[in-house]
């Protein structure tokens, strides 16, 4: 029989600057993902999942994140729920310049479950290094979001963004799944799994 994975869920920057302030998530709709992430939180409080809280920082007069501004601070989803570690890191994966590798060995966990913000930005850094580190990784990507880009190299909606990086996630780097499946996942103690780029490169190919 398979060991049940030892899970900790990381909630990834859900910040006010995402909600109300200047980089707005757009999809899936903010007020859906803030839900999904308490729900998440909730679960893995109910299960004894350990939940990691990282916050990014900005220095004082930055124009986001900037620490102690309104826009910094956790939103309240988070804020007013029990969590177990809090991290503040300055760049995109929650891995660089903060304990939380060590934190996690620590605690023996095999499975990082990714909730907040941003779906292809901090999002996909930690995830990528999480994956390159030997841990296992899911993704609820209903309680994750983006926002859409237009720059030198072409533009695309946060709808795009967001589909693009989850199957691409789920390829290789983790299981993409809803908070619903999850929650499922941890009450049962089963492992979620993932494509891979083989078996999704011909699901595309041999469609109609």
């Amino acid at each position: 029989m398979s060991q049940s994975p030892r899970r900790a869920l990381i909630v990834i920057d859900v910040q006010n600057e995402y909600v109300t302030g200047n980089l707005l998530i757009e999809y899936p709709p903010v007020s859906e993902s803030l839900a999904n992430i308490g729900r998440a939180i909730d679960a893995a409080n109910a299960a004894g999942i350990p939940v990691v809280v990282v916050q990014n920082d900005s220095p004082v007069g930055a124009s986001l994140f900037a620490i102690g501004s309104p826009g910094w601070e956790l939103h309240t989803v988070v804020s007013s729920r029990p969590y177990d570690h809090l991290i503040h890191k300055a760049l995109p994966s929650a891995f660089v310049g903060t304990d939380l590798a060590q934190w996690l060995e620590a605690r023996r966990i095999d499975t990082l479950s990714v909730v907040g913000y941003m779906t292809h930005n901090c999002d996909a850094s930690t995830i990528f290094e999480a994956t390159h580190r030997g841990l296992a990784v899911e993704f609820l990507s209903d309680a994750t979001g983006s926002l859409p880009y237009a720059n030198e190299a072409g533009q695309a909606s946060a709808e795009e963004i967001h589909r693009v990086f989850s199957v691409v996630f789920h390829t290789r780097f983790a299981a993409v799944v809803s908070t619903a499946r999850w929650q499922s996942a941890v009450e049962e103690g089963v492992a979620l799994s993932r494509s891979s780029i083989p078996a999704s490169n011909q699901q595309a190919v041999q469609r109609p």
